[in-house]
Formats: structure tokens, sequence, C-alpha cells
């Protein structure tokens, strides 16, 4: 299991009952990652070779006191997050304590309620910290450490690249990260790279949660229990449980219902879930990312989305440029693709007239990336020659373009005249079947035109609904 938080916390007690008791409230809370140490002459010494970031400190100890031992602490390791615990009492030992640096004070017996809230925010402050000085090293030296975990993104922009390295400044953090974009940006790419560079051993799950009711999208993620509902005969783990110790990507994230949303509210601040049908909690480490292609301030202004759920998803935020932002990308990925079609179609790579690329360059590309992908397959299906043709290219082009003209026209109401209304379900299916008439049957295209993403094209096309 992934260790939670990156770094050490330490507990300094000369009691060995009341660290074991102290491990074992943080254990339970999904704090992994303790250390404890019972000879407070040895703690400067732990902290320096563990690497500690958090001390949980008593000041009652032989040898020598918690009250000597924090201004040592703050002198040597002066960022070093100190949380006084200890059974001594009094407002001027407290006050005394905080002059000295303690973070908090707590006194004994422990309140849970207390400590946990405390130790969270000391976690968090930590870091943030950490992650801004990583921030700090990636612009100043303009490196990328690990490029390899970005090899499926292929890119020449300084834009894209600025990107790769808040990837890597983020991806031990263990708070959500948001990553935003159009459709066919590449935003599971970069999860999967976020993934590569956590180095965490757990999966990589995906799940589009789009259009998923809230109690299918619990039993999705959270599992359930024998007898939660009828049909449900035994346990069912969630995904939640598969990406233990690793990452689970939220794909549309933008699209669920206020009840799920508060379901994700609660994963991401408490790291705990409940299978339906249950009344216990389960504690997660998996690192949630979440990506979606709309506007989520816009649709907390609407009311469709959460406000608290949109600012707990602030804290990292990968905003993915569009292709027609990064035209510098369009020959590299032109010839990416064109390896790639012709390795799964066993052909030979074909050569291109100069013009192509300008073409393709004055193309806003809506479906992005992977626009052009579909673009690329389609036409070294029907080539022949040693050249490439335009021609395939041109009329994708000129399909989605004539259509994207037509739907953004203001016109009539076309329903207007109609004496009996088409239902819901046969509208639907006529117009995916004229948008994939007018894209020439390409998939990524009609997506365009219809406003949709390519899930949603797809089980319109094998359903019919």
């Amino acid at each position: 299991m992934h260790s939670y938080p990156e770094f050490p916390i330490l507990i300094v007690d000369d009691d060995s009952n009341i660290c074991f008791s102290m491990s074992s409230v943080l254990r339970a809370e999904g704090i992994s990652n303790v250390l404890e140490c019972q000879k407070s002459v040895q703690t400067l010494d732990v902290i320096k070779e563990s690497g500690a970031q958090i001390v949980l400190l008593d000041l009652v100890m032989p040898g020598k006191s918690g009250e000597e031992l924090l201004p040592a602490i703050k002198d040597e390791f002066p960022d070093v997050v100190v949380i006084i615990v200890t059974g001594k009492d009094g407002l001027q030992t407290a006050l005394n304590c905080m002059r000295n640096g303690a973070y908090d004070y707590i006194s004994k017996p422990v309140d849970e309620n207390l400590l946990i809230p405390s130790l969270r925010r000391a976690i968090k402050m930590q870091e943030l910290k950490a992650e801004n000085e990583k921030l700090t090293k990636h612009i100043l030296e303009k490196s990328i450490s690990n490029p390899a975990a970005f090899a499926s993104i292929i890119t020449r922009s300084d834009r894209m690249k600025n990107l790769f390295s808040y990837c890597e400044a983020i991806s031990h953090s263990s708070q959500p990260i948001l990553i935003t974009g159009e459709t066919g940006t590449g935003k599971e790419l970069f999860a999967k790279a976020i993934h590569t560079l956590s180095g965490r051993n757990g999966k990589f799950i995906a799940v589009n949660v789009s259009g998923l009711e809230s109690t299918i999208f619990s039993d999705t993620l959270f599992g359930h229990v024998k007898g939660a509902f009828t049909g449900a005969a035994g346990i069912r783990k969630g995904l939640v449980e598969e990406a233990k110790g690793g990452v689970l990507f939220l794909d549309e994230i933008g699209d669920l219902d206020e009840h799920s949303q508060v379901k994700i509210l609660r994963l991401l601040q408490e790291r705990e879930y409940s299978p339906l049908g249950s009344d216990a909690s389960k504690l997660t480490d998996a690192k949630i990312i979440v990506a979606t292609l709309k506007d989520l301030r816009e649709n907390v202004t609407k009311g469709l989305f959460r406000k608290d759920l949109y600012y707990r998803l602030q804290t990292h935020h990968i905003k993915i440029p569009p292709l027609r932002e990064r035209k510098e990308d369009i020959q590299l990925l032109l010839n990416h693709f064109l390896e790639e079609a012709c390795l799964e179609m066993d052909k030979k790579i074909p050569a291109y007239p100069h013009e192509l690329i300008q073409h393709l360059s004055n193309y806003d590309f809506p479906g992005n990336v992977r626009e052009l992908r579909s673009m690329v397959f389609d036409a070294i299906t029907g080539y022949v020659s040693k050249m490439l043709s335009l021609e395939s290219f041109r009329l994708n082009i000129e399909n989605a373009q004539a259509y994207t003209e037509f739907i953004e026209t203001p016109g009539d109401n076309i329903y207007g005249s109609l004496t009996k209304l088409p239902t819901l379900k046969s509208s639907s299916q006529m117009l995916v079947a004229e948008a994939m008439r007018r894209s020439g049957g390409n998939q990524s295209a009609a997506c365009v035109i219809l406003g949709i993403t390519q899930q949603a094209l797809s089980l319109r096309l094998k359903t019919g609904k």
C-alpha cells in the first residue's frame, strides 16, 4: 500500500503505550507514514535521517524535555512542523510553545477530533510548500527530469513542455488534480503520465462517469455488499478499491449529478467512501485525477456544479491547449499517425505533398489531436499510390466546416411547421445519422458536429438512443 503522506510523521514520547496508541489512531485514519522515537535525545538524529516533516512532541520526558527540544528542532530544521501533544497543561506553557514555533498545542488525553484535523492541515501545508519548491525549481531550470513519462504525447510546443514540468512538480501530491481541455486534446494521456511520475505501484484505473445515474455511479466506484439491492448476491469491489496504491482517473467529472458530486467531495476531503448497503466506511490511498471538457466555473454559476467541490479541485489544475493553439505540432503528429496507421494496416509509409501541412494548419481542428488521427487513418485506408492525396483530408475538413457553419447559424424553428412532433428517440437517431452522413462516416468529425464526446456517440450508434 502507498504510504501517506510522502514524508514521515515522527511521534516523540517516552511512553511506548502512548506511541503505539497514537500510531494506531493515525493509521486508522489513513495516515500510514509514521515513525516513533521514545528517547528524546535521539530526536534530532531521527529527523535528520528519516526526513520527517512533522513531529508530534511530548513535553515531559527524561533526558531532554520537549520544551528544550522544540527550539532545537526549529533552529536546526526550521521547515519541520511541530505539534505539541502533552499532558502538561497550563496557558503559560502553551503560550511559550507557540512563541518557540509550535504549530499547535493539544492536551492529553488526546481528542482525535482535535488531533486529526490539525495534523491534516499540517500535512497539506507541507505538501504545498514542497510542491511550490519543485515548481520554482522547474521554472528556473526549464527542465523535464523524466521525459519518458510523456513519450505518448507528441509535441514540440513550449506550452506543452511547461505543462510537463508542472506535472512532474505535482505528481507526488496527495491533493486531487483537475485536467481540463477540449475533446481530443489528450487528457487521459496526461493522467497516465502523472501515474508514471508518481512512482505508485498500484493500477491506473480510468472510468468515464458521464451519464452515470447516482446509484450506478456509487456501485461502479464504491462497490456493494451482499443484499445491498435486488440481485446483489455477493460482495462487489468498486473501482476505488481497484485503484489502491495507484491512480483513479474520473473522466467527464462535469457531468456528475449533485448526489454523486457530494460523494466525490467526501472521497477527496476525507479519503473515505462506503460501499452500497454498508454503514462502515473504508479509506483509500488512491491518487484522484479528474478531467472535463466543460467550464466548471460557468457550471458553478449556473448551479450545475457544487462550489465547494469546484474549489477543492482547483488545488492543481492542468489546462491543455487545443491543437489550433499549438500548430507547430501538426507536422510531428501527422508523421507519427502515418507511421501508426501504416504499421496497423501493413502498408508502406507514403510521402505527402507540401501543401498538406499548410492545408491542415489553416484548419482549427475542433476535434483536436483525435480528429487529426482519424483523418490520417481515413486517408491511409484509401491510398494506393506512393504519394498521399489531399482529397481525403479536404473532404473531411469541408464536411466538418459545412455542418459546423450550419448548426451555428441562427434560423427558423425547424419543428414549428410540423403538425406532429417526432419523439426524442427518433429525433436523436435522425440527427446522429445526418451527422455521420455529412462527416463522411468520420466519427470524430461527427462528434464535433453534434457537440458530444466520442463515448456518447459510440453509445448512440450502438443502442440507437
